[in-house]
């Protein structure tokens, strides 16, 4: 096991852009593995309290670093799980990530295992960002969200701990029908925890998701327009995952044609606001979705276009997941945005929104069919039907 006496330099990186989909995810997760101490109503890999025996070992998970490593712009690697935590080698992965010249992030879940020393350790290794989750402006509607009495007033600690050893954080918070009147709250509550970036996540039906209650689709247009309100005001940035028609709505706010050359298009997510946090985390360009920009390898090696989209390209170590970014059938589908079916394929943002693929496929078993949850109709289509 390595020790870690200090952080390694970070290293400077080429700007990613959208020309980069087809030869690099911009960011890529890699689930570590399965085992979890909370039990959340969400949870897309219905964690389990121990880890599976078949996870990758040690030297396995290097082997797997080594090669996101090797893309041709390496990406942002997060580590999550499951509970990341769980890993007694952890610190490890993360320092041999970082010295590999990866620029990672975390998502532990809020348990007893992040300690202070826990996370000061972390940052030593080189993680630039923890992502802690919150689901509600208190703790009676997070708490039975997450499962486990006390995880609301755990997620504050460890927010406050971070800030104490310099560690910068996000806040993600999925939105499903029993927080969805409390989602101004959570922004103004977060507002002083001196995060840097706030990650909005519409629910996709996949695992225990299956059964939560997602919101209905014109509220999605009301989460929308919360969203673009609090970027208005708020210090930190604000981003949506698997909802990205949010940036259909974002470029209609801002008056911006679609078919704009794209160097002129903002970065993902709402008005980048004033950092006073040195962040060394990219924003992501206009565009990333499922396998597009995006990649996902499981406590097992399977390699997956995102972690909602649960339809397996290959396997580590079998496949050099560097192929089978670049050259499997299903991320290359995903990455056109001329296959996409229904309205999404002749909606004029469809090279920038494309809809959740994850939630196409989870609702109707077609990556490639319109976004389900999205009440934009094309101008293509209004045309036609003026006729």
């Amino acid at each position: 096991m390595t020790t870690i006496n200090h952080s390694p330099a970070p290293t400077a990186k080429i700007p990613y852009t959208a020309l980069d989909f087809a030869s690099s995810p911009f960011v890529a997760f890699y689930e570590v593995t399965r085992a979890c101490d909370l039990v959340c109503k969400h949870c897309r890999a219905c964690a389990q309290p121990l880890s599976h025996p078949h996870e990758l070992t040690n030297s396995q998970s290097r082997a797997l670093i080594d090669q996101f490593a090797s893309f041709p712009k390496p990406p942002t690697l997060v580590f999550t799980g499951g509970d990341p935590m769980k890993r007694a080698d952890i610190f490890d992965l993360v320092w041999h990530a970082t010295s590999a010249g990866l620029t990672t992030a975390m998502t532990p879940s809020a348990t007893p295992l992040v300690t202070k020393e826990a996370i000061k350790r972390l940052k030593d290794a080189g993680i630039s960002r923890l992502a802690v989750s919150l689901d509600g402006a208190n703790a009676t509607t997070h708490d039975v969200f997450r499962g486990v009495p006390g995880s609301f007033d755990r997620t504050m600690e460890i927010l406050s701990n971070a800030e104490d050893v310099g560690l910068t954080t996000q806040i993600n918070t999925t939105v499903t029908r029993r927080n969805l009147s409390q989602i101004d709250e959570i922004a103004d509550l977060i507002a002083s925890k001196h995060i840097v970036l706030w990650s909005v996540f519409l629910l996709v039906p996949v695992g225990r998701g299956l059964a939560e209650q997602r919101i209905r689709p014109h509220q999605y247009e009301e989460v929308f327009d919360v969203l673009w309100r609090q970027s208005q005001k708020q210090q930190y940035a604000i981003k949506t995952t698997e909802a990205h028609h949010y940036r259909r709505f974002a470029l209609q706010r801002l008056g911006i044609d679609p078919d704009a050359n794209g160097s002129n298009l903002p970065s993902q997510g709402s008005r980048v606001a004033s950092q006073p946090i040195k962040d060394r985390i990219q924003r992501a360009p206009l565009g990333v979705n499922d396998g597009k920009g995006c990649m996902f390898v499981s406590h097992t090696g399977a390699v997956y276009p995102s972690g909602f989209m649960p339809i397996s390209a290959g396997k580590f170590p079998r496949q050099s997941i560097v192929d089978v970014y670049q050259h499997s059938e299903i991320f290359k589908a995903l990455r056109n945005p001329d296959l996409l079916e229904g309205k999404c394929g002749q909606c004029e943002y469809r090279t920038i929104c494309g809809g959740s693929r994850a939630r196409a496929f989870c609702v109707t078993r077609n990556p490639l069919a319109a976004e389900p949850d999205c009440v934009y109709i094309p101008t293509a289509l209004r045309t036609e039907s003026s006729c």
